[in-house]
């Protein structure tokens, strides 16, 4: 199934069931929020998770386009992009956990054709605060889906330790992607990807970390688009999916890569070709560091493994590939023009990197005050620092 084919066929799905579709956030935050990009499909509907009414109703559908840097370092295995879409459905006070998990495992099954032997869920175990999700347990059993329970990965976001706001117990659904039966759990066989998420958001967390109860019980679920994409076309990445298609066509045309290598230049520079198209610029700080640090990343890759061109030379269809799946206004002349500066900026900050590194101070190992100093002095990040100290 063709993503754009998943995407409609998850919106209308919805649609049948009483949820109005919003539409979806660039990455950049609302202003006054303290995060730098959106992360997740619930972070713009925060106000509403915490009881504010929403203009078009109690259940909600959108697919919205996140970022997260937290998984930079796991980009280039099997599961993990920078950017990626996430389709998302909200019930604002109106139904339950296991109605949504209903419906998620009538969607997989009967809309999508997902086999459900290849099918394993995971619940909350309960952690003496709150107790455990018999609910969705129970759920799951009539349904004959395996389930596992489990205390930090089942409460969502990020488990104890997780942001202030609205949180609760989450019950994820998992497809098996090895060849032959299922086997072991999804704690105990990463070949059990996770692809939809489904929350009860029940309390909100302090900044004292202690849990109070939220004025309504809410189902906050997100599933990643090419995360499922990749699966239901048998393919055995996020990266051959049809969303990579241009990029898996005409990159390896300018570069000889490595496969890990390969796939971290296509992330990284499809996501600053997104970040460009929601008004981001390379700088020193916050948004802007990022999309620089992206871009820096590549350019340490192609200077190791093959500098035969520039990032100014990629080619102006996979800009405007990028541009049109986000809805972007964004002419591919002028993203690469600004790949260009950023390039001879970031082979100038290499120069005065060769110089420094020459000084008597740092020709043994370094310490974390050589790293800080590296960089509050002089700019050189520590990637950047052990990439020339390999050459």
């Amino acid at each position: 199934m063709h993503s754009d084919q998943l995407v409609r066929t998850f919106v209308e799905y919805y649609e049948e069931r009483g949820h109005r579709r919003i539409t979806g956030s660039t990455l950049l935050p609302p202003p006054g929020d303290s995060v730098l990009f959106t992360t997740s499909g619930m972070h713009p509907l925060t106000p509403y998770l915490e009881g504010r009414p929403h203009p078009l109703g109690k259940r909600l559908v959108n697919v919205q386009r996140c970022l997260r840097t937290t998984d930079l370092d796991e980009v280039g295995d099997a599961t993990h992009l920078t950017v990626f879409e996430m389709l998302g459905t909200w019930s604002l006070g109106d139904y339950e956990g296991p109605v949504s998990l209903d419906w998620g495992y009538g969607l997989l099954t009967e809309g999508l054709g997902v086999d459900p032997g290849l099918l394993h869920a995971t619940a909350f175990a309960g952690d003496g605060r709150t107790g455990p999700d018999t609910a969705s347990v129970e759920l799951w059993q009539r349904l004959g889906v395996p389930v596992e329970l489990t205390v930090e990965d089942n409460w969502w976001p990020n488990g104890s330790g997780g942001p202030v706001g609205p949180c609760g117990p989450d019950s994820e659904i998992f497809l098996w992607s090895g060849d032959g039966p299922p086997q072991s759990t999804p704690t105990r066989d990463d070949r059990w990807v996770e692809v939809w998420n489904h929350v009860t958001m029940t309390h909100r967390r302090l900044d004292d970390g202690s849990l109070v109860p939220l004025p309504q019980r809410n189902v906050d679920t997100g599933l990643g688009l090419e995360r499922l994409a990749s699966l239901l076309q048998g393919t055995s990445s996020v990266f051959e999916c049809d969303v990579f298609e241009p990029w898996r066509r005409l990159v390896p045309a300018l570069w000889t890569l490595e496969e890990p290598s390969l796939r971290l230049v296509c992330d990284h520079l499809r996501s600053a070709v997104v970040l460009f198209g929601d008004g981001v610029r390379p700088a020193s700080t916050g948004q802007g560091y990022v999309l620089r640090r992206l871009l820096r990343r590549v350019l340490t890759v192609l200077r190791r493994e093959d500098a035969s061109h520039g990032i100014e030379d990629l080619p102006e269809e996979l800009v405007g590939h990028s541009s049109d799946h986000f809805r972007q206004d964004m002419r591919p002349g002028d993203v690469l023009r600004m790949l260009r500066e950023e390039e001879h900026r970031f082979d100038r900050l290499l120069e005065r990197g060769r110089r420094v590194l020459t000084r008597p101070r740092f020709q043994g190992p370094l310490s974390e005050e050589d790293f800080h100093h590296l960089h509050d002095t002089h700019g050189l990040p520590r990637d950047l620092i052990t990439g020339l100290r390999e050459e």
